[in-house]
């Protein structure tokens, strides 16, 4: 078993109230699966994101990665125990060159055909992209698939994906569903994909439904896709 997720919560504090965005949640993760998680906005899918990755802190529960109790591990540690996090809305560095970034990612210093390969698997042409800051100049598109190429310039046991469709172009979106299979038809990495777009969700082997902070339904693809079908709050693309 690759994840396993044991009664995770998760506690807000709003206007001196505390609320329960993640409440006792529990499933797995097998080793080269991929799990789509879908839901209505505001039901907890990126928190929960969060908390796996360690950018937000348990208020409960067990999160054990290849038999390892990562529950108490900081982002750092959390990424050298092998897993690696793409934003929803991915963060700009401004000063800091695409081969710097990279070469960060990579955990060590990247050759420049290297960078280039990478550039080139997710549609970036490398000589125009190689020396750029990311910053503002870059497009959304641009950030997406900059942020999938720092996911592939390290190998790990688990990747998280919220929401990778959000504001790009449908070029750009072709592009990271090319990506997503070739990682998943590999079967290293077990995948995790937080989305509401159908072209994703009928790529996953199980899906999941968070809604309210909790699971509302979790199984196998054909299971479940048939229940998203023409419901507004699940899937916005149906």
């Amino acid at each position: 078993m690759m994840l396993e997720v044991r009664d995770l919560t998760f506690k807000v504090n709003e206007n001196g109230i505390e609320k329960s965005i993640v409440k006792n949640i529990s499933f797995e993760v097998k080793d080269g699966e991929m799990l789509v998680i879908t839901g209505p906005n505001g039901g907890g899918k990126s928190s929960l994101a969060k908390v796996l990755m360690g950018i937000e802190e348990a208020d409960g529960g067990q999160i054990v990665l290849d038999g390892e109790d990562i529950t108490g591990y900081d982002i750092n540690h959390r990424a050298n125990a092998g897993i690696g996090f793409a934003f929803q809305q991915p963060p700009r560095f401004k000063g800091m060159t695409v081969i710097r970034l990279l070469s960060i990612a990579a955990g060590r210093e990247l050759s420049k055909p290297e960078c280039c390969r990478m550039l080139s698997a997710v549609g970036l042409c490398a000589n125009e992209y190689i020396t750029r800051e990311v910053d503002g100049t870059l497009s959304g598109g641009e950030m997406k698939r900059l942020e999938i190429a720092t996911v592939l310039a390290k190998t790990h046991k688990l990747c998280i994906f919220d929401e990778p469709e959000a504001g790009i172009d449908l070029w750009s979106f072709s592009m990271l569903v090319q990506q997503f299979e070739k990682i998943h038809e590999k079967k290293e990495e077990s995948l995790i994909l937080i989305s509401h777009q159908e072209r994703i969700i009928r790529m996953a082997d199980r899906i999941m439904v968070i809604e309210n902070g909790n699971i509302k339904a979790i199984g196998e693809k054909d299971a479940i896709l048939p229940t998203l079908i023409g419901s507004d709050d699940s899937c916005t693309c149906f």
